[in-house]
């Protein structure tokens, strides 16, 4: 047998088993993952809010993990596991190498008041978890590190207020659970441009979550 044959004969297997991973069904998780993801590329600026809108439309929409990973090809840096992206001529297996998570800040607290205002430092990651207790973090005066802030909540029976600078706006759409809680966003810039913009995600449950903009006067 001559060689090229047999290298076409390695190859089939491999290439029967990435079509078969393409073509399974993905769940609701897999693609808010991948929506996640989306939102992380805004930040380290490889998307605009445009492409953001319509690769997260077509991410929700998509029935098997190789329609899934086609919203990521392109992005280096970021990658659904489960997905298999198409496989090239030279065979290389993983397209991607997941990137090292830059600086995050993480704000942990239960049954206590978690707040933070003033001149504090915030990096473009922040997880802020909190049980039974209230939760304010004013970024009106913080040293903000980007134009995009990804902050992570997981609170459960737990006020949370964000406060934002004037010029600044929210993304809300990342709230994957609210259970037995409230949202109340009186910025009603959610969709609208503003730096910095800060994207929020996570679960709300048993709570509530206001975001907003300083108050002006003397009892703001």
């Amino acid at each position: 047998m001559a060689e090229g044959e047999n290298i076409q004969t390695e190859q089939a297997p491999v290439l029967d088993e990435q079509a078969r991973q393409r073509n399974l069904r993905v769940s609701d998780a897999e693609r808010e993952h991948v929506v996640e993801l989306l939102q992380r590329a805004i930040g380290r600026g490889m998307l605009d809010l445009d492409e953001f809108t319509e690769r997260t439309d077509i991410a929700l929409a998509a029935r098997t993990r190789g329609e899934l990973n086609a919203v990521l090809i392109d992005l280096p840096g970021l990658v659904h596991r489960d997905a298999v992206a198409p496989p090239t001529a030279s065979m290389a297996a993983p397209a991607f190498v997941p990137a090292a998570d830059g600086e995050r800040l993480e704000l942990k607290a239960h049954g206590s008041s978690l707040v933070r205002r003033g001149r504090w430092r915030v990096p473009t990651e922040v997880l802020v978890r909190n049980k039974y207790g209230e939760t304010k973090l004013d970024f009106s005066e913080a040293d903000i590190a980007g134009p995009v802030v990804h902050l992570e909540l997981d609170t459960k029976w737990s006020s949370v207020t964000v406060i934002i600078p004037e010029q600044g706006a929210v993304d809300l759409n990342g709230i994957s659970e609210v259970k037995w809680s409230s949202i109340d966003d009186k910025t009603n810039s959610t969709g609208k441009a503003g730096v910095p913009r800060f994207v929020l995600t996570g679960r709300v449950h048993g709570g509530s979550l206001t975001t907003r903009y300083p108050r002006r006067g003397l009892f703001g």
